[in-house]
């Protein structure tokens, strides 16, 4: 395939930025106003694309061959922000065969932080984040500030769509598109466009998301959604595109799944320790069910060595919750499996069972690290 050059200027045919299915109003933000008196064949505005990689080797050249591979009609830069313990392997993998790409060195080998320093680096207004695991669709950036021209919106987002490579796998990416895995999160789920609490990914306007400081680099995970609490509490906007979708891929072993959940459940915690007003309904399901449980295998051991006139009555007790809850897994997966014609839905229990009680337990061990962010600096 051959590489496109990193950074192009186009004008416009049509007087409006490309979008597949949606149309512009002609409002323009931030510097992209024409002036009066000039053609109304408008340019695409420049953007940044800022990338954070850590032990990304195997995926971050997709990455950047999506990139490459834009429709996008204006002046594109890309910045990777290289954390891995290597960080000189990765550099020369890219500038092989990127060299136009700009490499910022990131020595505390967090995503916020990756972000952050990258940002920093990037010369223009518009910041389109992507992700190393990522692959983008050829029409996202454009897509995506148009959208963020026809809405005014701070930050522009879609959704994120799992696609596994292994049995267990595809069963994650069932159990994290359905209501039954992940609630009611627009993001993770086909919503209707609109304002949100958080999206995937992001484009940005520069100059709202500099004005709040950036991501937090306390946050080791939860960040995205942190940002996009503090631009909403500033008066801005953040807005959901279904229409811009990336393929995501989900965690392909039991372990993998765990840690991930238990790291999301603990950084929720610190999510709520420092914004109280963020909480939703949706974050005490796991938790709840996690005490739920640990309270019947409580009463199992005590109807063990209570006498004959109660053990029963214990024991019947200590069975609601747990046999309720596969109960639901099981009906529910069926259901799911069924529906999408998938035979991975076999796996989806475990899935769910596992990001559940991990994401729960987290949440719920996770007061020292609400101490830790709340004495730590924040981005800015």
């Amino acid at each position: 395939m051959q590489r496109m050059a990193m950074a192009r200027t186009v004008a416009h045919n049509t007087g409006s930025l490309p979008c597949s299915s949606t149309e512009m109003a002609p409002k323009l933000p931030c510097n992209h106003r024409p002036k009066a008196g000039t053609s109304q064949r408008a340019t695409a505005p420049p953007v940044s694309v800022v990338i954070p990689a850590l032990n990304a080797q195997a995926t971050l050249l997709a990455t950047l061959e999506s990139v490459f591979a834009q429709d996008y009609t204006g002046v594109v830069e890309v910045i990777v922000a290289v954390g891995a313990p290597d960080p000189g392997e990765t550099a020369e993998l890219v500038r092989k065969r990127f060299p136009d790409v700009t490499l910022v060195p990131n020595p505390d080998q967090t995503t916020p932080s990756a972000l952050n320093r990258a940002i920093k680096a990037a010369k223009h207004e518009i910041i389109v984040r992507c992700d190393a695991h990522a692959v983008l669709p050829r029409h996202y950036i454009s897509r995506a500030v148009a959208t963020m021209v026809r809405t005014g919106a701070a930050n522009v987002g879609g959704r994120q769509n799992p696609v596994g490579a292994t049995a267990f796998g595809r069963a994650v990416a069932l159990a994290t598109s359905t209501p039954l895995g992940v609630g009611d999160a627009r993001y993770r789920l086909d919503g209707a466009e609109g304002p949100a609490d958080t999206v995937y990914l992001g484009t940005f306007r520069r100059d709202p998301l500099e004005a709040i400081g950036g991501f937090d680099n306390a946050f080791l995970r939860n960040q995205d959604y942190e940002l996009n609490w503090r631009l909403r509490e500033a008066g801005e906007t953040v807005w959901f595109d279904p229409g811009l979708v990336v393929d995501y891929r989900p965690r392909d072993t039991f372990g993998a799944l765990a840690r991930q959940y238990f790291d999301y459940g603990v950084w929720k915690w610190a999510m709520l320790a420092k914004h109280p007003r963020s909480w939703r309904l949706r974050q005490l399901a796991a938790p709840a069910l996690v005490l739920g449980l640990a309270c019947s295998a409580l009463l199992g051991t005590a109807a063990g060595v209570a006498g004959p006139a109660v053990g029963p009555a214990l024991l019947a007790l200590a069975t609601v919750c747990p046999v309720g809850y596969i109960l639901l897994v099981l009906v529910g997966s069926s259901v799911v499996g069924v529906h999408r014609r998938c035979t991975a839905a076999v796996l989806m229990p475990l899935a769910l069972v596992t990001m559940h009680v991990a994401w729960g337990v987290g949440f719920l061990v996770s007061r020292r690290v609400r101490r830790t962010i709340e004495g730590a600096p924040s981005a800015d």
